[in-house]
């Protein structure tokens, strides 16, 4: 087994899911849900929990077996990602940034697009050092770059690399990232785009602490100001034509998908979890019996089960590769709404209760609505598949 396999302790030869995986993350939601309100009260970075990721060799889950991780495929990694958001959603944001890198990365050396040896440093390092990293793509001016529009980062070449100057906003993570790759357009005649990779201790790097949201409160998603960064010339990922696309991006697409829409489900069957305990434990005076036992209580309930079973089966098909890429899309915007619905429904269902910051529902009902943000949005994932059904009823 490798390394990471080892600390999960895996019961067969190779096995990486499993009762043992299963137990181990059970333990995660749990410690991490109980510091969950105070990291989402204070907008504190949980970097405790990334600790004992590290420690149960889980930040290298979608690393290559070559480079000691674990290769976990789809379903196992959207499995490690729902326990982590049910417990603390902000650490699992983070979770996702990385995994989402080593996955599009290691699989295929022809389309890694990066130097060998710096992408087996990359992996080692967060196999054997928990090293995180993260994108770092949105510009005050640009918004989110799924829509279009060149970077306003630059990167200007030196004598011995590249010099990377740039204003980056909702860096995810960056209390605890290792490693930046930072989107930018290069300084020639005829710009190309793409990542550059930056250590965290290069000099230049500024942190602004601007966030302070409604939701993922813990996810440190503060501004980077980037001046004059350097990094060696191969530190450069892919470099393309503004517009083209790179063959590693359906594969992104789809796992961000799928593991996006993992967290707000999490967060939901968590929402549904706190209902039911507190409509068995509370009785009011004036009904004799548990809110449980009352009829629009049941039917709520049974109301948000149906909204979790279907996201069960959205994003199973999807881990079973019974999705297109294109439907991947689909697949996270039909997860986020039911998550959402179903999150209302409890708050409606529980009143005061249900909007007190002393009950985790309200953390949960804020964090939920997160899933709207990221990428793919609603309006684009719609109209991206009405103009597929129109264009396929074409003659």
């Amino acid at each position: 087994m490798t390394a990471a396999l080892r600390r999960v302790e895996a019961v067969e030869e190779g096995a990486f899911d499993g009762p043992a995986l299963d137990a181990v993350l059970d333990g995660l939601t749990a410690e991490f849900a109980a510091g969950a309100a105070a990291h989402d009260r204070d907008s504190s970075f949980p970097f405790e929990n990334f600790r004992s990721l590290h420690a149960k060799g889980l930040l290298g889950l979608t690393v290559g077996p070559a480079w000691g991780g674990a290769g976990a495929d789809l379903a196992t990694t959207l499995k490690v990602v729902r326990a982590v958001a049910k417990g603390d959603p902000a650490t699992a944001l983070v979770l996702v940034m990385q995994y989402l890198f080593h996955a599009s990365l290691w699989a295929s050396a022809e389309q890694r697009a990066i130097p060998d040896a710096l992408y087996a440093r990359l992996a080692r390092d967060a196999v054997e050092n928990g090293a995180l990293i993260n994108a770092l793509r949105v510009e005050p001016d640009l918004g989110t770059p799924a829509r279009g529009g060149l970077p306003a980062t630059v990167a200007r070449r030196t004598a011995d690399g590249w010099a990377i100057s740039g204003h980056k906003l909702y860096s995810t993570g960056i209390p605890a990232l290792t490693w930046l790759l930072v989107w930018a357009r290069t300084d020639e005649a005829e710009p190309r785009v793409g990542g550059f990779l930056v250590h965290r201790d290069s000099p230049g790097i500024q942190v602004v602490e601007t966030w302070d949201h409604l939701g993922l409160r813990a996810s440190g998603s503060n501004d980077v100001i980037l001046t004059d960064v350097p990094t060696p010339l191969d530190h450069a990922v892919d470099l393309r034509k503004p517009g083209d696309l790179s063959p590693r991006d359906a594969l992104f697409g789809a796992w961000a998908a799928v593991l996006t829409a993992g967290i707000y489900d999490a967060v939901a069957e968590a929402a549904r979890d706190w209902l039911v305990a507190f409509a068995r434990q509370r009785v009011p005076s004036n009904l004799g019996a548990a809110l449980s036992t009352l009829p629009r209580f049941q039917e709520a309930v049974g109301t948000i089960n149906g909204l979790l079973l279907s996201n069960r089966a959205l994003l199973a098909a999807a881990t079973r590769g019974e999705t297109s890429a294109a439907e991947s899309g689909l697949v996270k915007h039909l997860v986020t709404e039911n998550a959402i619905q179903a999150v209302e429904a409890a708050v409606r269902l529980t009143g005061n209760p249900g909007i007190t910051r002393h009950n985790p529902l309200e953390r949960h009902y804020r964090d939920v609505l997160c899933g709207r943000i990221h990428t793919p949005q609603a309006d684009v994932v719609l109209t991206g598949a009405g103009r597929a059904a129109f264009a396929a009823a074409l003659p």
